[in-house]
């Protein structure tokens, strides 16, 4: 088995792939990545056991098919050292020995027979449908930050997929924030839903960044898995198995006060104060009266304190609500508009952060945060 291969388009295919391989004790073989050569299509594979990522590289020069594991991390450490040259792989399937050659270095290495490698589940009886790379991309990227890392709570660690004939919705929550995000623009000739895990999703994520508008993902699902294909790289993970919170049960609907601010404001303020407040809960603490909004942390072990006014839109009566402040900013840091508007009943119930103003068309965008108990 020989090939040769650019170094730059090598490694920038396996920095993609690296994203999935760990340090796996119970199954080591999964260390590797998989290089499996077909006349000159070099198809590279890389799996955690519960995700498997490939992707596939048309070569120039290559000769006598066949496949290898070899160990991902001395790999990676010796692409990151070269520039743009050729590299010839000269690989002995019998005892896995590896020679690469660049340039006037040679190096060695041992690999793991293939066959030993996690294969790809049989695609029986997948529905199919496409949705636009960019929104797909943005999808998860306003989702997928909302997710959970409970694992007596596994469906509160994936993103929620809605597919109807009227919209693509995308709903993700760890029980103290929640977001739902819906594409109209977006849609499916099936009804279905299914959970997919965030770690497959910021794999997504990554490759679809930067892509172009006519660019499209295609998503192909089952019972149990899920298969995404776009250009090059197909991404199959294993859907999270339960039933999804009902979501819309906790979006509250009356809301009688209604804060209207400048998101960036808002957001550098909350970012500023969030280093004087208490590590343990990161409390701020929002008061809002007529046209002002004040928002205050502090820690009283140290003796810190913060405190910022900003000026604001506000309808209702005068209110004083705590949030956490990482919540805070990462959901003002994926609004896209100038403002956002909080809506909020009371200082125990749920807020609500909506974009106003001029938002991408075709987009609806809904964030709730959970209220933190003031300390007076």
């Amino acid at each position: 088995m020989k090939f040769i291969v650019n170094s730059q388009v090598l490694i920038k295919n396996l920095s993609a792939l690296s994203g999935v391989v760990g340090t796996n004790k119970l199954l080591p073989i999964l260390n590797n990545f998989l290089f499996v050569l077909k006349d000159k299509t070099l198809t590279l594979t890389a799996s955690d056991s519960e995700t498997i990522m490939v992707v596939n590289v048309e070569l120039s020069e290559a000769s006598e098919n066949g496949a290898i594991a070899i160990p991902a991390k001395i790999l990676m450490d010796l692409l990151k050292t070269f520039s743009d040259l050729p590299l010839v792989f000269t690989i002995n399937e019998e005892d896995c020995s590896i020679e690469i050659t660049a340039g006037e270095g040679k190096y060695k290495l041992v690999g793991e027979k293939a066959e030993g490698f996690v294969e790809i589940p049989e695609a029986n009886n997948l529905t199919k449908t496409q949705i636009s790379a960019p929104i797909l991309g943005e999808a998860i990227q306003k989702t997928v930050f909302a997710t959970g890392n409970d694992d007596l709570r596994p469906v509160m660690s994936g993103v929620f997929f809605e597919l109807s004939p009227e919209n693509i919705r995308f709903v993700a929550t760890d029980a103290h924030k929640l977001v739902r995000y819906t594409r109209t623009d977006a849609k499916s000739e099936v009804e279905a839903s299914f959970i997919i895990h965030k770690k497959p999703l910021n794999l997504l994520k990554n490759i679809l960044t930067g892509t172009k508008d006519e660019a499209s993902v295609s998503i192909e699902f089952n019972e149990k898995n899920v298969f995404f294909t776009f250009e090059n790289t197909r991404i199959i993970c294993r859907l999270i198995d339960g039933r999804f919170p009902n979501y819309k049960a906790v979006i509250p609907e009356n809301n009688p006060n209604k804060l209207t601010v400048d998101r960036q404001l808002l957001l550098n303020a909350v970012r500023r104060v969030s280093i004087f407040s208490e590590q343990s809960i990161q409390q701020a603490r929002l008061k809002i009266n007529g046209k002002e909004l004040t928002v205050s942390a502090e820690d009283r072990e140290f003796s810190n304190e913060a405190k910022e006014r900003i000026t604001c839109s506000y309808e209702g009566e005068p209110i004083e609500i705590g949030f956490n402040t990482k919540f805070l900013m990462e959901m003002l840091g994926n609004v896209d508009t100038d403002e956002v508007m909080i809506e909020m009943s009371h200082p125990t119930r749920p807020g609500l952060i909506l974009p106003v103003g001029d938002s991408t068309a075709g987009e609806d965008l809904l964030m709730l945060v959970m209220p933190i108990m003031l300390n007076n």
